[in-house]
């Protein structure tokens, strides 16, 4: 049996504070693909960033971390992270439109 860090998971964020027009989903998806994770990222109506990643579980808490943070410019409120069973649908890290 696989260790739980080694397994394939899936987590789905909420990002929340100033996180539109400062590059986030841009850099959101070289920090995905730099970890080797798929999925999607995209602006939200609200001002906050939602994204789903899938991949390994320490790269998605690697990801996690990061949103915390995000690039210079942002101002991070707060991050929901709500993981999930990978489904193993997506073929690479994008951006959402």
């Amino acid at each position: 049996m696989e260790s739980l860090s080694s397994q394939q998971s899936r987590v789905h964020l909420k990002i929340q504070g100033r996180v539109q027009g400062v590059y986030f989903r841009a850099a959101a998806v070289n920090q995905a693909r730099r970890l080797g994770l798929t999925g999607w990222v995209m602006n939200c109506y609200d001002g906050s960033v939602e994204a789903v990643a899938e991949g390994i579980r320490t790269k998605l808490e690697e990801l996690v971390r990061w949103c915390h943070q995000g690039p210079p410019g942002a101002v991070v409120k707060q991050v929901h992270a709500k993981w999930e069973k990978a489904s193993n649908e997506f073929q690479e890290f994008r951006i959402r439109r």
